[in-house]
């Protein structure tokens, strides 16, 4: 075969790939839409019931008017205002009723509208939070943003205003079109004699527009992911003079969302133009053959004043229906990608039939680990290969070793972050993966180099680790750690706002915090993941004494760099590599003099002279 042979076949190939691409995300597409809307079923139903009501006393109007010219003037000439009267009364009538039945379906538009919206942000919320570590980690911030704010806000205006244009549309250009052909079959003739092209150029609107809208949503979360990216990392943009580099990035971003949100105008500019350009060549067609039908006879006046009328309000709901096609491209485009956000799977899912853990009173639970391995996917290298360990409860026992030898791994395994890619981690004989996740949060908790506070006060973010807290365990907390003192200190006490990330507090200051959070929480295993690397001397002197009561009656996972806090542990697992090297305790280890941590022991102590 030919290599213009294969790249047809190439091609034709990527057509049908992307062909089941498309009808794999408009299905997907559909049946979000359809469960949101469920829901909402009856109130659908009165609204279209207001839609068809307000189209039939709207489009009765030109009928009226074709009825006071042909015979209700003729009978005021010789005195009979009978007609007359009842057309005017008609005609105001049938006005106010169209005015009463639209602001009906659009008061109850609006509110299933909202209602549908709060349930989509409300889904986007939870299934964020329902996701996992690893989602979180490759699915950056922004675009969880983006789904949440620009993607929603798409739906939004399709369906505060594009909703109601495609209703009204599609029912006036119906009725319209039966009413024209019951007025006069050969004029209606000349008129829909348009709906071809009309067709052919619509389809090439919706297929175009589809792809402009697809670009226009996906060119507009890259520009939400660099702006958040940026803000959350103004200190170090401002250290590092980085300015000048991201405002490039920006406008790159910015030109490249330019030329694609232009194209998508130029679309909805040619197929309005095209539209009027037809309309307008119809109803001149459809005048000139009319006026001649008059004169000759074979057509009434009032009749075909109703018919221009007509055809007037054929052609107009047809711009209406292109800003609908406009807002149900974009509003497409971002159910897609929601749609798809809400199908991802957490890679730690809820246990079908979870297993309670045995009752906590102190003395902490043990972990286990039974022929375990494990590696971020599977087409990555192991992280930690197969071992073995146990934990007694009550143990307190510290990882150390080299940047990247798998401590931390092995921590968010007992936490459960990840799953072990083969083997079980248990806690105290129960699979961390037959533990409902309330019960294991409860149980397990972790304190990171880079805790996070929330905005508000000192007070709710100790309270995190146990909300139901009374102030007088948030501050007996916060004693046991060493931060009442400082807490006092503040401007409000305890109820000082610590304001974005904990801004307002230094970082030994919020990692205190955290270990109080930690402490009110009383989980039966604390991992404590370099939990004191951001600590001042003063302060870590403080976290020591505190750590004692922090770490009593509860097993413990220490991860740190600074042997101050691992010579307080029982026991010492020295990782290389994924493995186990060493394992003893503090005083065993160091008696080796040859060890990894003996010479990291040695190595302090002549740092601290």
């Amino acid at each position: 075969m030919s290599e213009d042979a294969w790249r047809g076949v190439a091609a034709e190939d990527n057509e049908d790939i992307d062909r089941a691409v498309g009808v794999k995300l408009k299905a997907r597409s559909r049946a979000l839409l359809g469960s949101l809307l469920r829901p909402h079923l009856a109130r659908v139903s009165v609204t279209l019931l207001f839609v068809l009501l307000e189209n039939g006393a709207r489009l009765t109007g030109p009928l009226l008017v074709a009825i006071l010219i042909d015979t209700g003037i003729p009978a005021a000439v010789h005195g009979d205002f009978t007609v007359v009267a009842w057309c005017v009364v008609g005609y105001a009538a049938c006005t106010v009723a169209s005015a009463v039945l639209w602001a009906s379906f659009l008061r109850l538009s609006n509110i299933i509208g909202q209602d549908l919206l709060l349930d989509l942000r409300q889904r986007i919320f939870q299934h964020a939070q329902r996701l996992s570590v690893s989602f979180h980690e490759t699915y950056t911030s922004g675009k969880v943003i983006s789904r949440q704010t620009n993607d929603v806000d798409a739906i939004g205006e399709l369906l505060e205003q594009g909703i109601d244009d495609l209703l009204i549309s599609t029912l006036s250009i119906g009725s319209i079109a039966v009413i024209l052909i019951v007025l006069d079959p050969w004029l209606a003739l000349i008129a829909l004699t348009t709906a071809l092209p009309l067709i052919l150029v619509g389809r090439w609107f919706l297929r175009r527009s589809n792809e402009a809208y697809r670009g226009v949503s996906g060119r507009t979360a890259t520009v939400i992911v660099h702006y958040v990216e940026t803000m959350n990392g103004m200190r170090a943009v401002q250290a590092f003079r980085r300015e000048g580099r991201n405002k490039s990035i920006m406008d790159g971003l910015n030109s490249r969302l330019r030329g694609v949100a232009r194209e998508s105008l130029n679309v909805v500019a040619v197929f309005t133009m095209t539209v009027r350009l037809i309309g307008n060549l119809s109803l001149a067609v459809v005048l000139g053959v009319g006026a001649w039908r008059v004169t000759g006879g074979s057509l009434e006046l009032g009749v075909l004043t109703a018919f221009t009328l007509y055809v007037r309000r054929f052609y107009d709901p047809l711009d209406d229906m292109a800003m609908f096609a406009n807002s149900y491209s974009s509003a497409i485009a971002s159910l897609e990608k929601i749609s798809g956000f809400l199908e991802e799977e957490p890679d730690v899912p809820e246990p079908a039939s979870p297993r309670p853990l045995p009752a906590y009173e102190g003395g902490g639970l043990a972990v286990e680990f039974v022929d375990t391995e494990f590696r971020y996917r599977p087409d990555t290298p192991i992280v930690l290969p197969t071992f073995s360990l146990t934990i007694p409860a009550g143990q307190t026992v510290a990882l150390v070793g080299p940047t990247g030898a798998g401590k931390s791994t092995i921590a968010k395994l007992v936490a459960r972050f990840y799953d072990p890619t083969a083997g079980t981690v248990t806690l105290a004989g129960v699979d961390v993966r037959e533990v409902a996740d309330p019960d294991l949060r409860a149980a397990v908790v972790m304190v990171t180099q880079e805790n996070f506070l929330f905005s508000g006060s000192v007070a709710d973010n100790i309270a995190l680790g146990k909300p139901s807290a009374t102030r007088a365990e948030i501050e007996a907390a916060a004693r046991a750690v060493g931060a009442h003192e400082f807490v006092t200190a503040l401007p409000e006490g305890y109820d000082t706002d610590v304001r974005k990330r904990g801004g307002r507090l230094s970082a030994g200051q919020r990692q205190v915090i955290a270990f109080a959070r930690a402490f009110l929480a009383d989980p039966a295993v604390l991992v404590l993941d370099e939990a004191t690397s951001s600590l001042d001397l003063p302060t870590e002197r403080i976290v020591q004494r505190a750590l004692e009561s922090v770490l009593a009656d509860r097993t413990a996972l220490i991860i740190a760099h600074r042997l101050s806090t691992v010579l307080i542990a029982d026991r010492v697992l020295v990782v290389d590599g994924g493995r186990i090297t060493e394992d003893g305790s503090p005083e065993e280890l160091i008696a080796t003099d040859h060890g990894h941590f003996a010479t990291l022991h040695s190595a302090w102590q002549e740092s601290l002279v």
